[in-house]
Protein backbone atom coordinates (compact mmCIF):
# COMPACT_ATOMS: atom_id res chain seq x y z
CA UNK A 1 0.00 0.00 0.00
CA UNK A 2 1.38 3.48 -0.89
CA UNK A 3 0.60 4.85 2.59
CA UNK A 4 3.21 2.47 4.05
CA UNK A 5 6.03 3.79 1.85
CA UNK A 6 8.88 5.69 3.42
CA UNK A 7 9.13 9.33 2.38
CA UNK A 8 12.33 8.63 0.44
CA UNK A 9 10.69 5.85 -1.56
CA UNK A 10 7.50 7.85 -2.12
CA UNK A 11 9.39 10.92 -3.35
CA UNK A 12 11.51 8.78 -5.67
CA UNK A 13 8.50 7.01 -7.16
CA UNK A 14 6.56 10.25 -7.64
CA UNK A 15 9.52 11.90 -9.37
CA UNK A 16 9.92 8.88 -11.66
CA UNK A 17 6.23 8.85 -12.55
CA UNK A 18 5.66 5.43 -10.98
CA UNK A 19 3.28 6.88 -8.36
CA UNK A 20 1.09 9.94 -8.30
CA UNK A 21 0.78 12.23 -5.34
CA UNK A 22 -2.98 11.83 -5.59
CA UNK A 23 -2.73 8.05 -5.25
CA UNK A 24 -0.47 8.42 -2.22
CA UNK A 25 -2.68 11.04 -0.56
CA UNK A 26 -5.81 8.98 -1.24
CA UNK A 27 -4.14 5.95 0.35
CA UNK A 28 -3.26 8.02 3.44
CA UNK A 29 -6.80 9.38 3.63
CA UNK A 30 -8.23 5.87 3.33
CA UNK A 31 -6.02 4.75 6.20
CA UNK A 32 -7.14 7.73 8.28
CA UNK A 33 -10.78 6.91 7.52
CA UNK A 34 -10.20 3.31 8.58
CA UNK A 35 -8.26 3.92 11.81
CA UNK A 36 -8.50 7.46 13.09
CA UNK A 37 -11.86 7.02 14.77
CA UNK A 38 -9.92 4.86 17.23
CA UNK A 39 -6.42 6.39 17.17
CA UNK A 40 -7.60 10.03 17.05
CA UNK A 41 -4.30 11.37 15.74
CA UNK A 42 -5.83 14.18 13.65
CA UNK A 43 -7.69 17.27 14.83
CA UNK A 44 -8.28 18.68 11.33
CA UNK A 45 -8.45 16.97 7.94
CA UNK A 46 -10.12 18.20 4.75
CA UNK A 47 -9.92 15.32 2.24
CA UNK A 48 -11.07 17.46 -0.69
CA UNK A 49 -8.41 20.09 0.03
CA UNK A 50 -5.68 17.44 0.38
CA UNK A 51 -6.65 15.75 -2.88
CA UNK A 52 -6.72 19.10 -4.68
CA UNK A 53 -3.21 19.87 -3.43
CA UNK A 54 -2.01 16.43 -4.57
CA UNK A 55 -3.51 16.92 -8.02
CA UNK A 56 -1.76 20.26 -8.29
CA UNK A 57 1.52 18.54 -7.39
CA UNK A 58 0.92 15.94 -10.11
CA UNK A 59 0.22 18.66 -12.68
CA UNK A 60 3.43 20.47 -11.74
CA UNK A 61 5.38 17.25 -12.14
CA UNK A 62 4.11 16.86 -15.69
CA UNK A 63 4.77 20.48 -16.60
CA UNK A 64 8.11 20.99 -14.87
CA UNK A 65 9.59 17.60 -13.98
CA UNK A 66 13.14 18.96 -14.00
CA UNK A 67 12.51 21.37 -11.11
CA UNK A 68 10.77 19.22 -8.54
CA UNK A 69 11.50 19.75 -4.88
CA UNK A 70 12.85 16.87 -2.77
CA UNK A 71 9.44 16.33 -1.09
CA UNK A 72 7.35 16.79 -4.22
CA UNK A 73 3.90 15.31 -3.69
CA UNK A 74 4.74 13.74 -0.29
CA UNK A 75 2.09 14.31 2.41
CA UNK A 76 3.11 15.69 5.82
CA UNK A 77 1.18 16.13 9.08
CA UNK A 78 1.63 19.28 11.17
CA UNK A 79 1.30 19.55 14.96
CA UNK A 80 -1.53 21.89 15.85
CA UNK A 81 0.57 24.54 17.55
CA UNK A 82 2.29 25.31 14.21
CA UNK A 83 0.52 27.88 12.03
CA UNK A 84 -1.03 26.93 8.70
CA UNK A 85 -2.73 29.65 6.66
CA UNK A 86 -5.19 27.30 4.93
CA UNK A 87 -6.08 25.23 8.01
CA UNK A 88 -7.10 26.06 11.59
CA UNK A 89 -4.43 26.25 14.29
CA UNK A 90 -6.24 25.65 17.57
CA UNK A 91 -3.56 24.51 20.05
CA UNK A 92 -6.08 22.11 21.67
CA UNK A 93 -7.33 25.24 23.43
CA UNK A 94 -10.83 26.53 24.00
CA UNK A 95 -9.41 30.02 23.47
CA UNK A 96 -8.36 29.29 19.87
CA UNK A 97 -11.29 27.24 18.58
CA UNK A 98 -11.64 27.93 14.85
CA UNK A 99 -8.58 30.20 14.80
CA UNK A 100 -7.22 30.83 11.29
CA UNK A 101 -3.68 32.26 11.15
CA UNK A 102 -2.89 34.83 8.49
CA UNK A 103 0.19 32.99 7.24
CA UNK A 104 2.14 29.74 7.44
CA UNK A 105 4.81 29.10 10.02
CA UNK A 106 8.33 29.26 8.60
CA UNK A 107 8.73 25.46 8.68
CA UNK A 108 5.46 24.98 6.78
CA UNK A 109 6.58 27.50 4.16
CA UNK A 110 9.79 25.51 3.68
CA UNK A 111 7.86 22.24 3.40
CA UNK A 112 5.57 23.67 0.74
CA UNK A 113 8.55 25.11 -1.17
CA UNK A 114 10.08 21.60 -1.17
CA UNK A 115 6.89 20.28 -2.78
CA UNK A 116 5.21 18.70 0.24
CA UNK A 117 1.45 18.34 0.52
CA UNK A 118 0.25 19.48 3.96
CA UNK A 119 -2.24 16.72 4.79
CA UNK A 120 -3.75 18.11 8.00
CA UNK A 121 -3.19 19.05 11.64
CA UNK A 122 -2.32 16.57 14.38
CA UNK A 123 -3.46 16.50 18.00
CA UNK A 124 -1.35 18.03 20.77
CA UNK A 125 -1.38 18.64 24.49
CA UNK A 126 -2.86 22.12 25.02
CA UNK A 127 -0.27 24.65 23.84
CA UNK A 128 2.27 21.76 24.01
CA UNK A 129 2.35 22.66 27.69
CA UNK A 130 0.64 21.24 30.79
CA UNK A 131 -2.98 21.78 29.87
CA UNK A 132 -5.59 19.49 28.36
CA UNK A 133 -4.35 16.19 27.02
CA UNK A 134 -5.24 15.23 23.45
CA UNK A 135 -7.68 12.43 22.74
CA UNK A 136 -5.00 10.46 20.84
CA UNK A 137 -4.23 6.88 21.90
CA UNK A 138 -1.22 4.69 21.25
CA UNK A 139 -1.76 2.83 17.93
CA UNK A 140 -0.20 -0.32 19.44
CA UNK A 141 -2.48 -0.40 22.50
CA UNK A 142 -5.46 1.93 22.75
CA UNK A 143 -5.34 1.76 26.55
CA UNK A 144 -1.93 3.48 26.60
CA UNK A 145 -0.65 6.97 25.93
CA UNK A 146 1.17 7.80 22.68
CA UNK A 147 3.28 10.25 24.68
CA UNK A 148 3.08 14.02 24.58
CA UNK A 149 2.95 16.71 23.62
CA UNK A 150 3.41 15.74 19.94
CA UNK A 151 0.92 12.93 20.45
CA UNK A 152 -0.93 12.98 17.14
CA UNK A 153 2.18 13.50 15.04
CA UNK A 154 3.90 10.36 16.37
CA UNK A 155 0.72 8.26 16.30
CA UNK A 156 -0.12 9.28 12.73
CA UNK A 157 3.23 8.03 11.41
CA UNK A 158 3.11 4.88 13.55
CA UNK A 159 -0.39 4.05 12.28
CA UNK A 160 0.67 4.38 8.60
CA UNK A 161 -1.52 7.44 8.09
CA UNK A 162 1.25 9.70 6.80
CA UNK A 163 4.98 9.14 6.08
CA UNK A 164 6.19 12.33 7.79
CA UNK A 165 4.91 14.61 10.52
CA UNK A 166 6.16 17.63 12.44
CA UNK A 167 6.24 18.12 16.20
CA UNK A 168 7.90 20.31 18.80
CA UNK A 169 9.96 19.63 21.91
CA UNK A 170 10.33 21.74 25.03
CA UNK A 171 11.05 18.87 27.42
CA UNK A 172 10.72 15.51 25.68
CA UNK A 173 7.81 16.05 23.32
CA UNK A 174 9.40 14.61 20.16
CA UNK A 175 11.67 11.89 21.53
CA UNK A 176 9.30 10.26 24.02
CA UNK A 177 6.24 9.92 21.69
CA UNK A 178 8.56 8.45 19.06
CA UNK A 179 9.74 5.88 21.60
CA UNK A 180 6.23 4.97 22.75
CA UNK A 181 4.83 4.72 19.21
CA UNK A 182 7.81 2.93 17.66
CA UNK A 183 8.88 5.50 15.04
CA UNK A 184 11.94 7.61 14.39
CA UNK A 185 11.84 11.08 15.94
CA UNK A 186 14.41 13.84 15.49
CA UNK A 187 15.00 16.95 17.61
CA UNK A 188 17.64 19.05 15.84
CA UNK A 189 20.19 21.26 17.53
CA UNK A 190 18.29 24.13 19.10
CA UNK A 191 17.90 27.06 16.71
CA UNK A 192 18.65 25.24 13.45
CA UNK A 193 14.96 25.15 12.46
CA UNK A 194 13.07 28.43 12.69
CA UNK A 195 10.31 28.43 15.29
CA UNK A 196 8.57 31.42 13.71
CA UNK A 197 4.85 30.73 13.58
CA UNK A 198 4.84 28.10 16.34
CA UNK A 199 3.27 28.96 19.70
CA UNK A 200 6.16 29.79 22.05
CA UNK A 201 6.49 28.13 25.42
CA UNK A 202 10.16 28.46 26.38
CA UNK A 203 12.41 30.14 23.77
CA UNK A 204 15.50 28.61 25.38
CA UNK A 205 14.10 25.10 24.91
CA UNK A 206 11.47 25.10 22.12
CA UNK A 207 12.64 23.10 19.10
CA UNK A 208 10.78 22.00 15.96
CA UNK A 209 11.50 18.48 14.73
CA UNK A 210 9.91 15.60 12.86
CA UNK A 211 8.83 11.96 12.78
CA UNK A 212 9.42 9.37 10.07
CA UNK A 213 9.49 5.64 9.39
CA UNK A 214 13.23 5.53 8.65
CA UNK A 215 16.42 7.33 9.53
CA UNK A 216 16.87 8.05 5.81
CA UNK A 217 13.58 9.97 5.92
CA UNK A 218 14.88 12.02 8.85
CA UNK A 219 17.97 12.83 6.81
CA UNK A 220 15.87 13.81 3.80
CA UNK A 221 14.12 16.47 5.89
CA UNK A 222 17.41 17.52 7.48
CA UNK A 223 18.68 18.31 3.98
CA UNK A 224 15.53 20.28 3.16
CA UNK A 225 16.00 22.40 6.29
CA UNK A 226 19.80 22.66 5.83
CA UNK A 227 20.26 21.08 9.25
CA UNK A 228 22.85 18.78 7.71
CA UNK A 229 24.95 21.80 6.67
CA UNK A 230 26.00 20.08 3.45
CA UNK A 231 27.77 17.28 5.33
CA UNK A 232 25.37 14.40 4.61
CA UNK A 233 27.30 11.15 4.26
CA UNK A 234 26.38 7.46 3.95
CA UNK A 235 25.55 5.58 7.11
CA UNK A 236 28.84 4.47 8.69
CA UNK A 237 29.79 0.85 9.17
CA UNK A 238 28.94 -0.27 12.70
CA UNK A 239 32.50 -1.46 13.20
CA UNK A 240 33.81 2.08 12.70
CA UNK A 241 31.67 3.62 15.46
CA UNK A 242 32.66 4.78 18.91
CA UNK A 243 29.53 4.90 21.07
CA UNK A 244 29.25 6.14 24.64
CA UNK A 245 26.68 4.42 26.86
CA UNK A 246 25.21 7.17 29.01
CA UNK A 247 22.65 5.91 31.52
CA UNK A 248 22.56 9.33 33.27
CA UNK A 249 22.06 9.96 36.96
CA UNK A 250 18.38 9.11 36.48
CA UNK A 251 19.04 5.44 35.63
CA UNK A 252 17.21 4.26 38.75
CA UNK A 253 13.98 5.42 37.08
CA UNK A 254 14.51 3.16 34.05
CA UNK A 255 12.08 0.24 34.00
CA UNK A 256 13.27 -3.37 33.46
CA UNK A 257 12.24 -3.24 29.81
CA UNK A 258 14.42 -0.20 29.16
CA UNK A 259 17.34 -1.73 31.05
CA UNK A 260 17.04 -4.84 28.86
CA UNK A 261 16.77 -2.72 25.73
CA UNK A 262 19.94 -0.80 26.54
CA UNK A 263 21.76 -4.07 27.20
CA UNK A 264 20.50 -5.52 23.90
CA UNK A 265 21.69 -2.50 21.96
CA UNK A 266 25.10 -2.61 23.64
CA UNK A 267 25.49 -6.31 22.82
CA UNK A 268 24.56 -5.77 19.20
CA UNK A 269 26.93 -2.84 18.82
CA UNK A 270 29.81 -4.81 20.32
CA UNK A 271 29.00 -7.84 18.16
CA UNK A 272 29.14 -5.60 15.07
CA UNK A 273 32.60 -4.37 16.04
CA UNK A 274 31.72 -0.96 17.48
CA UNK A 275 33.86 0.48 20.25
CA UNK A 276 31.52 0.93 23.22
CA UNK A 277 32.36 2.72 26.47
CA UNK A 278 30.42 3.79 29.54
CA UNK A 279 30.15 7.56 29.90
CA UNK A 280 29.33 9.38 33.16
CA UNK A 281 28.15 12.97 33.18
CA UNK A 282 30.43 15.11 35.31
CA UNK A 283 29.59 17.54 38.13
CA UNK A 284 28.98 20.42 35.72
CA UNK A 285 26.15 18.39 34.19
CA UNK A 286 24.45 17.47 37.44
CA UNK A 287 20.83 18.45 38.12
CA UNK A 288 20.17 19.40 34.50
CA UNK A 289 16.53 18.39 34.68
CA UNK A 290 15.99 20.67 37.65
CA UNK A 291 17.51 23.54 35.67
CA UNK A 292 15.30 22.66 32.70
CA UNK A 293 12.21 22.85 34.90
CA UNK A 294 13.15 26.32 36.12
CA UNK A 295 13.80 27.61 32.60
CA UNK A 296 10.61 26.04 31.21
CA UNK A 297 8.35 27.30 33.98
CA UNK A 298 9.66 30.85 34.26
CA UNK A 299 9.84 31.41 30.50
CA UNK A 300 6.42 29.74 30.22
CA UNK A 301 4.98 32.37 32.54
CA UNK A 302 6.04 35.02 30.05
CA UNK A 303 4.63 33.02 27.11
CA UNK A 304 1.18 32.60 28.66
CA UNK A 305 0.85 35.87 30.57
CA UNK A 306 -1.33 37.44 27.86
CA UNK A 307 -3.75 34.50 27.90
CA UNK A 308 -3.83 34.45 31.70
CA UNK A 309 -4.76 38.11 31.76
CA UNK A 310 -7.21 38.07 28.83
CA UNK A 311 -8.98 34.69 29.21
CA UNK A 312 -8.18 33.13 32.61
CA UNK A 313 -11.53 31.32 32.52
CA UNK A 314 -10.47 29.34 29.43
CA UNK A 315 -6.84 28.62 30.32
CA UNK A 316 -6.34 25.15 31.79
CA UNK A 317 -5.69 24.92 35.55
CA UNK A 318 -2.45 23.03 34.92
CA UNK A 319 -0.97 25.98 33.03
CA UNK A 320 -2.21 28.48 35.63
CA UNK A 321 -0.68 26.39 38.43
CA UNK A 322 2.70 26.30 36.68
CA UNK A 323 2.62 30.06 36.21
CA UNK A 324 2.07 30.49 39.93
CA UNK A 325 5.03 28.23 40.62
CA UNK A 326 7.14 30.27 38.18
CA UNK A 327 6.34 33.44 40.12
CA UNK A 328 7.65 31.79 43.26
CA UNK A 329 10.92 30.90 41.51
CA UNK A 330 11.46 34.40 40.12
CA UNK A 331 13.78 35.92 37.56
CA UNK A 332 16.88 35.35 39.65
CA UNK A 333 16.35 31.60 39.46
CA UNK A 334 15.99 31.87 35.69
CA UNK A 335 19.24 33.84 35.41
CA UNK A 336 21.13 31.29 37.48
CA UNK A 337 19.67 28.36 35.53
CA UNK A 338 20.58 29.93 32.19
CA UNK A 339 24.13 30.64 33.36
CA UNK A 340 24.63 27.09 34.61
CA UNK A 341 23.15 25.68 31.41
CA UNK A 342 25.57 27.73 29.29
CA UNK A 343 28.54 26.27 31.16
CA UNK A 344 27.06 22.78 30.95
CA UNK A 345 26.72 23.00 27.16
CA UNK A 346 30.40 23.66 26.76
CA UNK A 347 31.28 20.78 29.08
CA UNK A 348 28.88 18.39 27.33
CA UNK A 349 30.18 19.21 23.86
CA UNK A 350 33.70 18.48 25.09
CA UNK A 351 32.65 15.20 26.70
CA UNK A 352 30.47 13.92 23.87
CA UNK A 353 32.78 15.14 21.13
CA UNK A 354 35.01 12.10 21.64
CA UNK A 355 32.18 9.82 20.43
CA UNK A 356 30.12 9.40 17.29
CA UNK A 357 27.07 9.51 19.56
CA UNK A 358 25.91 8.77 23.07
CA UNK A 359 23.32 6.02 23.54
CA UNK A 360 20.82 6.72 26.32
CA UNK A 361 17.20 5.87 27.19
CA UNK A 362 14.47 7.69 25.25
CA UNK A 363 11.92 7.06 28.02
CA UNK A 364 11.54 5.07 31.21
CA UNK A 365 10.23 2.06 29.27
CA UNK A 366 7.11 1.16 27.33
CA UNK A 367 4.16 3.57 27.09
CA UNK A 368 2.35 3.67 30.43
CA UNK A 369 -1.28 2.64 30.77
CA UNK A 370 -3.89 5.38 30.73
CA UNK A 371 -4.32 8.63 28.82
CA UNK A 372 -4.03 11.16 31.65
CA UNK A 373 -0.22 10.86 31.91
CA UNK A 374 1.89 11.22 28.76
CA UNK A 375 5.05 9.78 30.32
CA UNK A 376 8.02 10.90 32.38
CA UNK A 377 10.40 13.25 30.48
CA UNK A 378 13.28 12.57 32.88
CA UNK A 379 15.50 11.08 30.13
CA UNK A 380 14.76 13.94 27.71
CA UNK A 381 14.82 17.31 29.43
CA UNK A 382 18.54 17.42 30.16
CA UNK A 383 19.43 17.02 26.46
CA UNK A 384 16.87 19.66 25.47
CA UNK A 385 18.46 22.13 27.89
CA UNK A 386 21.89 21.28 26.44
CA UNK A 387 20.55 22.15 22.95
CA UNK A 388 21.89 18.79 21.77
CA UNK A 389 20.48 17.02 18.70
CA UNK A 390 18.60 13.84 19.65
CA UNK A 391 17.11 10.92 17.72
CA UNK A 392 14.66 8.24 18.82
CA UNK A 393 15.71 4.92 17.29
CA UNK A 394 12.96 2.24 17.29
CA UNK A 395 13.26 -1.50 16.74
CA UNK A 396 13.03 -3.04 20.20
CA UNK A 397 9.99 -4.21 22.13
CA UNK A 398 9.44 -4.63 25.85
CA UNK A 399 7.78 -7.21 28.10
CA UNK A 400 4.25 -6.10 27.12
CA UNK A 401 5.11 -6.40 23.43
CA UNK A 402 5.11 -2.62 22.94
CA UNK A 403 7.82 -0.47 21.35
CA UNK A 404 10.81 0.66 23.36
CA UNK A 405 12.82 3.43 21.76
CA UNK A 406 16.44 4.26 22.46
CA UNK A 407 17.95 7.70 22.11
CA UNK A 408 21.11 8.86 20.38
CA UNK A 409 22.56 12.23 21.40
CA UNK A 410 25.48 14.24 20.00
CA UNK A 411 27.19 17.58 20.61
CA UNK A 412 25.55 20.68 19.19
CA UNK A 413 25.66 21.04 15.39
CA UNK A 414 26.69 17.42 14.84
CA UNK A 415 23.21 16.67 13.48
CA UNK A 416 24.36 15.18 10.18
CA UNK A 417 26.68 12.68 11.81
CA UNK A 418 24.05 11.81 14.42
CA UNK A 419 21.46 10.98 11.76
CA UNK A 420 23.94 8.80 9.89
CA UNK A 421 24.71 6.89 13.11
CA UNK A 422 20.97 6.52 13.77
CA UNK A 423 20.60 4.78 10.42
CA UNK A 424 23.31 2.31 11.34
CA UNK A 425 21.91 1.63 14.81
CA UNK A 426 18.39 1.28 13.42
CA UNK A 427 19.57 -1.46 11.10
CA UNK A 428 21.17 -3.29 14.03
CA UNK A 429 18.03 -3.08 16.16
CA UNK A 430 15.47 -3.87 13.50
CA UNK A 431 13.43 -6.89 14.48
CA UNK A 432 15.25 -7.37 17.79
CA UNK A 433 13.40 -8.15 21.01
CA UNK A 434 14.41 -6.36 24.22
CA UNK A 435 14.12 -9.60 26.15
CA UNK A 436 16.80 -11.35 24.10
Amino acid sequence: MPNRLTAVDAARRIAAGDLTSEALVRACLARIAARDAEVKAWCWIDPAQAIAAAREADTRRLLDAGKLGPLHGVPVGIKDIIDTADMPTQHNSRIFRGHRPARDAACVTILRAAGAVILGKTETVEFASHGRNPVTVNPHDFARTPGGSSSGSAAAVAADMVPLSFGTQTGGSIIRPGAFCGVYGFKPTHGLVSSEGAKPFSPTLDTIGWYARSAADLRLLADVFEVADGTTAPAPAAGSLRIGICRTEYWSRAEPGMRDAMATAERRLRAAGAQVEDVALGPALAALNDLKETVMRVEGRVAFLDLERARPDLLSPGIVKRMADARQRGHGALRDALDRAAVARIEFDRLAGAFDALLTPAANGEAPLGLTFTGDPIFNGLWTLLHAPCVTVPGLVGPAGLPIGLQLVAPRYRDARLLAVAETLGALLAGADATR
